[in-house]
């Protein structure tokens, strides 16, 4: 993962629930905002330019988060946590994944990377260059 700014570790990261760690995460990515969906009880979706990159729950022990195709595919055969997203999602490489409250630094920082994954394959090309070309 190119992008670390977001990315908490050591005794820090245990500290964090794990909406606080995917906020410094998500809002750390170029024009990223959080915007709680008041028709599905206030749940959280992180966006860029309208676009969502995650959909979660109020503790973010829920997230829904697109990957390439073979990418979601694979994390679906290999963990029992991560399922499609449902309403046809799924077919998109949209993964579902199911964590623990409290995850250790390492998962953490695998799940950081999918959300960036999400977030590249989401917003406008001129936003993904900023992370690969830092001003």
């Amino acid at each position: 993962m190119n992008f670390a700014p977001g990315r908490q570790t050591g005794p820090v990261a245990k500290k964090l629930n794990n909406m606080a760690r995917l906020e410094a995460v998500a809002l750390a990515l170029p024009e990223a905002e959080r915007v709680d969906i008041e028709s599905w009880g206030d749940h959280p979706t992180f966006r860029v330019r309208g676009k969502n990159f995650v959909f979660c729950d109020q503790a973010a022990t829920h997230l829904t988060v697109k990957l390439p195709s073979e990418e979601a595919a694979g994390l679906v055969a290999s963990r029992e946590n991560a399922e499609p997203a449902g309403y046809g999602l799924g077919r998109s490489g949209w993964v579902a994944l199911t964590l623990a409250e409290s995850l250790p630094a390492a998962e953490w920082a695998e799940v950081a990377e999918m959300v960036e994954t999400s977030y590249r394959l989401v917003a406008p090309k001129t936003l993904v260059r900023r992370l690969d070309d830092p001003e």
